[in-house]
């Protein structure tokens, strides 16, 4: 434990160069106290790491200093190859990066440890996309990409969903999202979402994008995607339904079930599921077919008995 302590503190001041004893015990989730300990063993162990006292004070090491950490622990290692997305490399225009990467990770480790991830990259494999999810191709991805590490303004023709559907927008990128197969792109002015793959055309200018200080892209994420969901089942139905239609229940409605259902005595069990429009509801209902009973609302429960009522005449 203090082994890896002490590694993470020395990566930190390597990348970070100086840093206060209190910056570093936020960062390592320790006490200040910790920290000096930590400091005073490295000293010992000839790391040539000093501090300044006072105000701007704080912990670096020797200017030119660079450590060779090329140990690694078998779960850090696992962990490093795991988390390599070759198709994502790839698409980004990254994937020979990727390759080089690879193989200098894999050349620094010992021989068992080589063989060990050997074996393991050859066990797992991530397909991103779901089932059903067709095949989206985003011919400027590379450019987007190239403009997110660079920090450039985009001016780009985009196709949305509402008239007029092909419009001019002036693009600060903030950060690339990889969804269920699909790139993201987040980019100021708002921040808002733009799928690549609806880009139609793009100029990468000269211009300076400026992301704001202090955003977090993953966190904007985490929110914009829980603003969505609330946004998108303001809706509710009760049921009653099936152990066979629940089974077939997933995400919101699924979760639901288990917050809200309350069984009855012929085993199928009462619940209010939330829901999106009522055209959405109707159709999500409907495909349960016999599995399923809607209580309310009343205009739910009239327009999918219409449509049964169409049925049975139509097969009738």
């Amino acid at each position: 434990m203090k082994a890896g302590r002490l590694l993470s503190l020395l990566l930190l001041l390597q990348a970070r160069g100086r840093m206060t004893a209190a910056a570093l015990a936020e960062e390592l989730e320790v006490s200040v106290r910790t920290v000096y300990r930590d400091v005073e063993s490295l000293h010992s162990a000839g790391i040539p790491l000093y501090g300044d006292a006072g105000h701007r004070g704080g912990y670096q090491l020797l200017a030119g200093y660079r450590s060779r950490l090329t140990d690694l622990y078998a779960r850090e290692a696992e962990a490093l190859v795991l988390a390599g997305l070759p198709v994502a490399a790839d698409e980004l225009g990254l994937g020979g990066h990727f390759a080089d990467a690879q193989l200098k990770l894999r050349a620094s480790l010992p021989a068992p440890l080589r063989e060990h991830v050997d074996r393991l990259r050859g066990r797992f494999h991530i397909d991103a996309p779901g089932w059903y999810a067709e095949d989206t191709e985003a011919p400027f991805l590379a450019q987007v990409a190239d403009a997110v590490r660079t920090g450039r303004v985009l001016a780009v023709r985009y196709r949305r969903w509402k008239e007029p559907t092909d419009v001019d927008r002036r693009l600060e990128p903030y950060g690339l999202v990889l969804k269920a197969g699909r790139w993201y792109l987040v980019a100021g002015p708002g921040p808002r979402t733009y799928r690549v793959d609806r880009i139609l055309g793009l100029t990468v200018t000269n211009e300076e994008a400026v992301v704001p200080e202090g955003f977090d892209l993953a966190a904007h994420w985490r929110a914009s995607q829980a603003d969505f969901h609330a946004r998108l089942h303001q809706g509710e139905a009760l049921v009653r339904i099936s152990p066979r239609g629940a089974a077939r229940l997933t995400g919101a409605a699924a979760g639901a079930l288990a917050a809200t259902g309350v069984p009855e005595p012929d085993g199928w069990t009462r619940a209010t599921l939330p829901v999106e429009s009522p055209e959405h509801a109707h159709d999500m209902l409907l495909a349960l077919g016999t599995e399923v009973e809607v209580l309310a609302p009343e205009d739910l429960r009239d327009r999918v008995a219409a449509t049964v009522r169409t049925l049975a005449e139509r097969y009738g």
